[in-house]
């Protein structure tokens, strides 16, 4: 009776894994209802017959980022307290919940997603570049309090830009300040070979040029 057990698991779990094999149709009613913020919809969907992570055939993005990005709360809330759901589930560009709240300001869903554990250090692009970009301060102040890597670096062929670099190349002066305060290294050069400073003269910004020419090391 023993040798039945694994198979019998391992059915049981295929079985669980077809269960969630939805169909196109299902797909796009379940992300018609991220985008709207139908938390009714999304709840009766998830786990059911849609996995919550999966990708969005139109926009490459799992649903818990496309709530972000759509400003659905509700569905957000939803999606966050279904044991499913992973909170590192990646855009097909990479952008995880994380980075997508950075982004968009959005200081209460960063909040909850750092309160579940939410990854703030990978290789390549951060959510604190994204913050950077953004001018979020709150948010930027949330994640270094976490240990987020100050200087990180994203992918070469995207520039290899650090949070600094992006903060001159947005125009982010407030940003560029906050992040000089907690430790940023200015000298750091990106792909190009520019500082930030070098970033924010091309940019035209005279007053992040001096920002961080009073801060050179």
């Amino acid at each position: 009776m023993r040798r039945l057990v694994l198979p019998l698991v391992l059915f049981a779990s295929l079985q669980s894994f077809a269960a969630l094999a939805a169909t196109p149709e299902q797909l796009t009613a379940f992300f018609r209802a991220v985008q709207l913020n139908d938390t009714k919809t999304v709840q009766q969907l998830v786990g059911k017959t849609v996995n919550p992570n999966e990708i969005n055939p139109l926009g490459g993005e799992p649903a818990l980022v496309l709530a972000v990005r759509e400003g659905s709360m509700g569905v957000f809330q939803a999606l966050l307290q279904h044991p499913g759901t992973d909170l590192e589930a990646k855009a097909m560009n990479g952008n995880t919940a994380l980075m997508m709240a950075a982004y968009k300001r959005n200081k209460p869903a960063a909040e909850a997603l750092l309160a579940r554990g939410a990854r703030v250090n990978q290789a390549g692009w951060t959510p604190l570049h994204y913050a950077a970009a953004s001018g979020d301060e709150d948010i930027a102040r949330l994640l270094i309090a976490k240990e987020a890597r100050l200087d990180a670096v994203s992918p070469k062929e995207s520039g290899a830009y650090t949070p600094l670099m992006m903060a001159a190349r947005e125009g982010q002066q407030g940003m560029a300040r906050l992040l000089l305060e907690q430790g940023a290294d200015p000298r750091l050069k990106d792909s190009e070979g520019l500082t930030a400073v070098q970033i924010a003269e091309r940019a035209g910004r005279s007053d992040i040029v001096t920002t961080l020419s009073g801060a050179r090391r």
